[in-house]
């Protein structure tokens, strides 16, 4: 068996959701020479989300903020975090419910997603910045043995 991690950026995203299928595989090229094993993507952020969703109708996304925006608006009356603004603290409550962290299936040097699954980034805030994400990969490498 092998473990393996990397530490690594996503660009800037504006308040969405964001599919990063392709930056998280461009960034973790050795998955290719897992014949299997899990992957593990923390991300390093608490007013952003991941979560694994269709990837093949853009809509999806709009949808997907149009109901966390209506679940959790930045205009809730109650909240008291809010001092790195009013969309600090929905986007805390967005990041709980959608959670910051994913396993998935290695397989044959590639990530086991459904035909219409992606994975997604959540940015929550209006100007969230770059995310970080720490990724950590245990399994069985192409052409060993057990």
């Amino acid at each position: 068996m092998e473990c393996d991690s990397v530490r690594f950026c996503l660009p800037t995203f504006p308040r969405g959701f964001h599919l990063i299928t392709e930056h998280v595989i461009s960034a973790i090229p050795s998955i290719k020479h897992v014949q299997s094993g899990i992957l593990q993507l923390s991300l390093l952020h608490t007013s952003a989300s991941l979560c694994i969703n269709e990837n093949a109708d853009p809509t999806v996304r709009t949808d997907l903020e149009a109901f966390c925006n209506e679940l959790c608006s930045d205009s809730t009356p109650y909240f008291i975090h809010t001092y790195e603004g009013k969309d600090d603290m929905p986007a805390h409550v967005k990041s709980a419910i959608f959670g910051s962290s994913l396993s998935l299936s290695i397989d044959h040097g590639k990530l086991v997603l459904g035909t219409w699954q992606g994975i997604y980034l959540g940015e929550h805030r209006d100007n969230g910045g770059k995310r970080t994400i720490h990724a950590t990969f245990l399994g069985k490498s192409m052409g060993k043995s057990a």
